[in-house]
Parts: C-alpha cells; structure tokens; sequence
C-alpha cells in the first residue's frame, strides 16, 4: 500500500475549494480577528526589547547607553510606535471579549457585560495612572 487514497465511483474525491490567500479581508469580522492575532508578533516584539534592557543593565551602564542610544534610532521609534498601536488593538479586543471569556455569576444572576467590560477598563485607566504617577514624580 503506498499511502495515497485510491478514488472510486464509490468514494469520489472530496471538493476542496481554492482559497485566496487575503480571503480574510472580505469580511470585517474576519479582517478583525487576524489582525488580533497578529498582535503576538508586537506583544513578542516588546518582550524581547524587555530582555534585551535587562541584559544591558546586566551588562553595565555602557552596554546600557548603547542599548538606549539605539532605541532612539527612527528605526525602532518607529517600531515601537507601530507595536504600541497594535499591543493596544490587542488589549482593547481583549477587553470587549472578556464577558464571553469569562461569566461572573453573583448570586446565580449573570453580571451584565457591560460592568464586567467597564470594571475592566476601569481597571486599567487605575494601574495605568499609577504607574504614570509613579514615573511622572522623578
């Protein structure tokens, strides 16, 4: 036997239409759900700019001036522009996923999506304000 499926009058060959390889961008919902999940490649993007500093501030403060030096390159300002916008397109879906994720029952009443969202970006504007204040003190 050679592996390959033998077609007969009584087993025809199944119909695998042609896809186009942007058959995604037809249809808003699909062309949203790409783009999520094309947002790991920028959430990877920081992680690494992240363990790159640690290993410059390992390394001492010249290794960590050159690390910095090249983060203001237009080069990587422009990367980090483009993957902050995208890490945001990623939070934001996240969000307004999270009562479908996530079901809060109190009491056996489903808790309305609309606080479970809005808590969430509560939430968020909070640490996010906290982490301003702490850095915008000195």
């Amino acid at each position: 036997m050679t592996g390959e499926l033998q077609h007969t009058a009584s087993h025809p060959k199944s119909y695998q239409p042609r896809m186009p390889l942007l058959w995604w961008l037809k249809n808003g919902a699909y062309t949203k759900f790409m783009l999520r999940e094309l947002t790991c490649v920028f959430v990877a993007f920081f992680a690494f700019v992240y363990l790159w500093e640690l290993r410059a501030v390992a390394q001492g403060a010249d290794a960590y001036a050159r690390f910095l030096a090249r983060l203001e390159t237009p080069l990587f300002l422009t990367l980090n522009v483009v993957a902050l916008l995208f890490v945001l397109f990623h939070a934001i879906t996240w969000i307004n996923l999270t009562p479908t994720v996530a079901v809060v029952r109190i009491g056996g009443t489903r808790v309305p999506d609309g606080m479970i969202v809005g808590s969430n970006y509560l939430a968020w504007a909070v640490i996010s304000g906290v982490i301003f204040w702490f850095f915008a003190r000195g």
